[in-house]
């Protein structure tokens, strides 16, 4: 019985045994494979952030390099609006005094001639040219043009006031005009009537630019209405410049007329040599409607019997009178 019981015991021990050793085994069978798998989880995850975050030697995100280049960047430049172009200038204003061209094209149509260059040709060619270019009492005017290649040989800057601080052509005048113009912006200051020069000289190869502008746009017929033929602009022989109060107002405006500086100038301007070339109620002796800041440059002596005869330069020289 005793030895039984030993037996007994000892198989039930044995099984014991071989039960905890079977359940240590199984325990460390599930150790590794757990682990594995997070190993192989955390790997992936890992892999995945340091791409996303990778950066390249600038320091950028290659993820939002890829985004910046898909989208278009903030600081590129955007086109400009283009500015709009009025052909007749401010209220009051035509071209054939002030009219700058623009960097900007004016948007063009079709014109009535297909033969557009020798339409403009062949009304150059019925436009007397001015025999003697250099004669500051020379009548300019759409009926009498300067020659194509005259360039006035002694262009200064006056040192007067302009609404504009560049040296650029329309701030020039010739010699004796400038001087003029200094010693009556001189005599204006003192009686307190503060002028500036809106624009004097115009180049012949600018004039031509915008009268071609503008017949490109309107045709020839239209834009010889209100845009002078190269060579019949004053403004070419450097003589005439438009002037104004100084602050700028009312440049090249009708409203200028109104002011107590338009009415010196107009009372004044021959003791300096200068004439309000296109007077009011003359329309149709100059072609030209009123225009008080345009002044021509004449010498005094004419500049005077002008002003008490109340006569254009036209009247004067009993030339036809101007049909536009």
């Amino acid at each position: 019985m005793s030895k039984l019981k030993a037996v007994i015991i000892l198989v039930a021990v044995a099984v014991t045994v071989g039960i905890t050793a079977n359940w240590a085994m199984k325990k460390e069978d599930n150790i590794p494979t757990s682990t594995g798998e997070n190993i192989v989880d955390s790997n992936k995850n890992s892999s995945e952030n340091n791409g996303e975050n990778d950066e390249d030697n600038n320091g950028n995100s290659k993820n939002n390099l890829i985004n910046e280049s898909s989208q278009p960047s903030a600081t590129a430049p955007q086109p400009s609006p283009s500015p709009s172009v009025n052909p007749t200038g401010e209220a009051g204003h035509t071209d054939h005094n002030e009219g700058e061209a623009t960097s900007e094209p004016i948007e063009t149509k079709k014109p009535g001639n297909d033969n557009t260059s020798e339409a403009i040709k062949e009304f150059g060619d019925s436009i007397e040219v001015v025999a003697e270019p250099e004669n500051i009492t020379a009548l300019i005017n759409p009926n009498n043009r300067l020659p194509d290649d005259y360039v006035p040989s002694d262009l200064v800057y006056p040192d007067t006031r302009f609404i504009f601080n560049e040296k650029i052509d329309k701030r020039k005048m010739r010699k004796e005009a400038a001087e003029a113009l200094e010693d009556m912006f001189a005599a204006a200051d003192k009686a307190k009537m503060y002028l500036a020069g809106v624009s004097g000289y115009r180049s012949h190869a600018y004039q031509t630019d915008l009268f071609n502008r503008y017949v490109k746009k309107d045709g020839l017929e239209k834009a010889r209405t209100y845009s002078a033929y190269p060579g019949t602009s004053e403004h070419e022989s450097g003589l005439a410049i438009d002037v104004t109060r100084s602050d700028g107002k009312c440049a090249a405006n009708d409203c200028f007329g109104d002011m107590d500086e338009a009415k010196w100038v107009a009372e004044h301007a021959h003791e300096y040599g200068f004439i309000v070339r296109y007077p009011k109620g003359k329309e149709k002796v100059t072609g030209y409607q009123y225009e008080p800041w345009h002044i021509r440059y004449v010498g005094k002596s004419l500049a005077t019997e002008l002003y008490e005869s109340g006569q254009t330069l036209e009247e004067y020289y009993n030339a036809i009178p101007v049909n536009r």
